[in-house]
């Protein structure tokens, strides 16, 4: 060390400023390499720390690894377990016409053996016992009859009923209950004809399913078409995409949705393009409720709000990740409102505008309670193309600031909901059928299956039953939405 003292004293003014200038230069240039690390190591801890309940990442992604007790959003103490207050309960009931009774005689006394078989029978006890009767396949033979005409000799034959087209067929009871294993319970295919043969000691090929499925989804285009139009019109229409493989290949799955209605729609894109070609987006008179994917707010011709239960998950994250208590003020406001909401006379449409107020007020005042835990880089890096990067707690709180009319919709309008859950429910079964099958083989395949989800999803949420939708629709007659 003293041996550089002494050469540094031996250089001049000019030397030593030259010096100093490099060594700046490198310790300049040492700070950006620990900055970059720096915010790489954070990074990598978000993610480590991101799961299904603090980010928008699936259970799945979660793994096997032991974690604590799951932290639900829905409030506690709400709800006991089983029926609730209120529920009419179902059971079973005695019949006044069982199919089938069977009298059991008293031969003797249990206690001394006395003969009873001649003793007038003073009373029954009657009880009712509901099973399925022992399944088997009904063969129903149709002969056409052949005649020579009397008159111009021409041999006449009568005609076979409308889908009795070959010598040996399955009909169209098998044909539905095979459809409904595979596209509503998603069985697979080799696993229902296996079933098949237990129950009924007849196993189809999986064309049968495969033949069925095609015929179906042709045969339900009215349906679809009505489940289209009514979409068009509804107040609030629920939207989400994800994502699922098709050829071997990442495509996306959209599926729009309400309460009454459900349509699926396979595309290789996921943003405006894929809306555009499915083309009901466009159209829609109501309002959309999604994630605030960027692609929804192109379509400028309906209004739209955002899912808080997206917001209540990042929220949490950067509570639990930051410490920053706006964030958690935040998630409690949320939840205060909509508590509020579900409280308020079901003949209102709104809250209060002095209630409205008071929350918006809330609101405004932790998000520059957010900023300021936020504030940008003192030096901020030279601009370059492209989207700006920032951490997730600032990228939270524009969104929040940007969209907030979209973010508090529900509390100003009743028909808004909280969350857009609906639609992520209509997704989750498509995810399960991927889980099971792994990968579409082919885009026809996949498109079927999703005209018959739609088809089957909404005869279900109008409360319909599905095996016999199919088979009605196998018939000619599919279901069409009210």
């Amino acid at each position: 060390m003293n041996e550089i003292r002494e050469q540094l004293r031996q250089l001049d003014k000019e030397q030593l400023t030259d010096i100093i200038v490099e060594m700046r230069e490198q310790i300049e240039e040492l700070k950006a390499v620990v900055k970059r690390q720096s915010e790489c190591i954070q990074a990598l801890e978000d993610q480590l720390a991101k799961n299904s309940e603090n980010s928008n990442k699936p259970p799945s992604s979660d793994g096997l690894k032991k974690k604590p007790k799951p932290k639900s959003l829905r409030e506690k103490g709400k709800r006991k377990p089983g029926g609730q207050k209120g529920h009419k309960g179902e059971t079973l009931k005695m019949v006044s016409e069982p199919d089938h009774i069977e009298v059991h005689h008293v031969s003797s006394c249990p206690d001394c053996q006395a003969d009873l078989s001649h003793v007038k029978v003073t009373g029954i006890e009657r009880r009712q016992v509901f099973d399925v009767p022992p399944i088997e396949l009904e063969v129903t033979e149709h002969q056409a009859e052949i005649k020579s005409c009397e008159l111009c000799g021409k041999r006449v034959k009568a005609e076979f009923p409308a889908g009795v087209s070959r010598a040996v067929q399955y009909g169209n009871r098998l044909t539905a209950q095979a459809i409904y294993l595979n596209t509503y319970q998603l069985l697979p295919l080799a696993r229902i004809c296996d079933l098949f043969a237990d129950f009924y000691n007849h196993s189809p090929s999986e064309s049968l399913i495969l033949n069925g499925n095609r015929v179906l989804s042709k045969a339900i285009v009215p349906s679809l078409e009505a489940i289209q139009v009514q979409l068009k019109r509804a107040d609030t229409v629920h939207c989400d995409e994800s994502g699922i493989r098709v050829e071997a290949q990442l495509n996306w799955l959209h599926v729009l949705a309400t309460e009454q209605l459900t349509y699926y729609a396979v595309h290789s894109k996921r943003g405006q393009k894929a809306m555009q070609d499915i083309g009901l987006l466009g159209e829609l008179q109501g309002r959309a409720i999604h994630d605030a994917w960027a692609s929804y707010f192109k379509f400028g011709n309906c209004t739209h709000a955002l899912c808080n239960a997206h917001h209540l998950r990042e929220l949490r994250f950067i509570f639990e990740q930051y410490q920053q208590t706006w964030a958690k003020d935040m998630f409690q406001l949320l939840l205060d409102i909509k508590q509020e909401v579900e409280t308020t006379s079901s003949e209102q449409m709104s809250l209060s505008p002095e209630r409205l107020e008071h929350y918006q007020q809330q609101y405004d005042t932790l998000l520059r309670q957010g900023f300021r835990a936020n504030p940008p880089p003192e030096h901020p890096p030279p601009k370059k193309r492209g989207r700006k990067k920032q951490t997730s707690s600032k990228n939270l709180l524009d969104r929040l600031q940007k969209y907030n009319a979209e973010t508090l919709a529900f509390m100003s309008d009743f028909r808004v909901p909280f969350d857009n859950n609906l639609a992520e429910r209509a997704v989750r079964m498509i995810k399960v059928k991927q889980k099971i099958s792994g990968t579409f083989r082919t885009r026809y395949g996949a498109e079927v299956f999703c005209d018959i989800r739609s088809y089957i999803s909404t005869v279900r949420k109008q409360g319909g039953r599905i095996i016999q939708a199919i088979y009605d629709a196998l018939l000619g007659q599919p279901f069409v939405p009210a």
